[in-house]
């Protein structure tokens, strides 16, 4: 392996620090102190500056994702009697409040658990997979663990099978696919792998890599597209030009995680810092720094009008795979890309009054927003970087005292 020379021993256990007391004392605090629903179960996200709640919607994701991390946390860390209380809580809600008849589960409930909305995609069902994955593992329990796998399988059936789902747009006019869906193929197989010992595993993970390798990494244009035509080919529109470079990194990571789970597979790396030097150069803002949201493959103007804006995901996304990247490698490029986010994205998003990160910034880095959650963000990027980054700068710490670079699994 590569000589890792460009984070040091020193900034290494600063960076521990940092992710470690950001999950430990500030993230996960916030939200059991502010988000969980002693009254009802689950997880409130709908939160203000201050924590206050401002909307009692719960959405499924944010559940999922919430039974999740404190599952991991349980296993990983130590068995905390208000990790498990809120994670058997939160994953009860979401076994109740999220289903319709036609086992499509919901995106959105009131607080008391009654359904309000379906999407026509179906990310629920991956996380809710993850979730109970996690909680059959720190509870003993069959039942999640085959809800797990019905999940999960749901999951890939619904986006495998034409039709299941009514699409947005007219299929014969213009046909195309989404990388989604392949995304979080890889990282939901990761986790049942881990945690439950899902035999399928492996191979989903291999089928959805390399439905992203030979279907949205296009060499063409260097750039990792959202969206492609059955063929793989560019959609010369603007739905079809929109880039989210966040969105890509995510994607590299997981794959990047998965080269390291094999060993440093050459090609998985390969791929994956293939995909983040792309979508860095495109997505790194030069001028004010951070990842921005949006960008268009040819360089166009494009239509969503928040396209320049720094949200709190994109930044979470891109610290892991920098850091993961520069272990890997051993590239100084990577260190420095992780140093350049990292103290970027820690100078602009956390709220040193009140806890936890705002979302939304401007462009240049000014709040846009206060509030600290809405359905869409929740206790998942933000702690789950914190929680991979502070194991994974643990093992590189080790490594440079002569010790193998041990895989981090969920």
């Amino acid at each position: 392996m590569t000589a890792h020379t460009g984070l040091d021993a020193a900034r290494l256990q600063s960076l521990a620090t940092t992710y470690r007391d950001g999950l430990l004392n500030d993230t996960v605090p916030f939200w059991l102190r502010h988000g969980f629903d002693r009254d009802y179960g689950g997880i409130m996200t709908c939160l203000n500056r201050d924590g206050a709640v401002i909307d009692t919607d719960k959405g499924l994701w944010q559940q999922g994702r919430f039974t999740w991390l404190l599952s991991t946390l349980l296993h990983d860390i130590e068995d905390r009697t208000e990790w498990r209380a809120a994670a058997a809580s939160t994953a009860e809600f979401m076994e109740r409040a999220g289903y319709d008849p036609d086992d499509h589960m919901y995106f959105l409930a009131t607080r008391e658990g009654k359904p309000l909305r379906k999407r026509r995609y179906v990310f629920t069902e991956s996380f809710a997979a993850i979730a109970l994955a996690a909680w059959a593992r720190v509870s003993g329990d069959e039942g999640p663990r085959d809800r797990a796998i019905e999940h999960y399988q749901r999951f890939v059936d619904f986006n495998e099978t034409p039709g299941w789902i009514k699409p947005k747009m007219e299929p014969g006019t213009r046909p195309c696919q989404g990388m989604g869906p392949h995304m979080i193929r890889i990282n939901t197989a990761q986790v049942l792998r881990d945690t439950i010992g899902y035999e399928s595993a492996n191979a989903d993970i291999d089928f959805a890599i390399d439905a992203i390798d030979r279907n949205f990494v296009n060499r063409e244009w260097k750039a990792v597209l959202e969206t492609a035509t059955p063929e793989g080919d560019l959609i010369d529109h603007f739905d079809g030009r929109l880039l989210n470079p966040g969105h890509a990194i995510e994607a590299a990571w997981f794959i990047l995680h998965e080269a390291w789970i094999r060993d440093n597979d050459p090609r998985l790396v390969e791929l994956g810092c293939t995909m983040l030097d792309w979508m860095w150069e495109r997505g790194w803002d030069s001028e004010h720094g951070g990842i921005r949201y949006f960008c268009d493959v040819k360089g166009l103007p494009v239509q969503e009008y928040w396209h320049d804006m720094k949200f709190w995901w994109p930044q979470n996304e891109t610290i892991i795979a920098t850091l993961l990247a520069w272990a890997l490698t051993g590239d100084e490029k990577y260190a420095r890309m992780h140093t350049q986010i990292h103290d970027w994205a820690h100078a602009h998003f956390p709220d040193p009054e009140f806890g936890e990160w705002f979302g939304y910034l401007h462009r240049d880095g000014r709040l846009s927003v206060p509030l600290k959650g809405n359905i869409w963000k929740g206790p998942f990027h933000i702690p789950r970087m914190q929680w991979f980054c502070w194991r994974l700068c643990e093992r590189l710490l080790e490594h440079q005292q002569g010790g193998p670079l041990t895989p981090l699994r969920y």
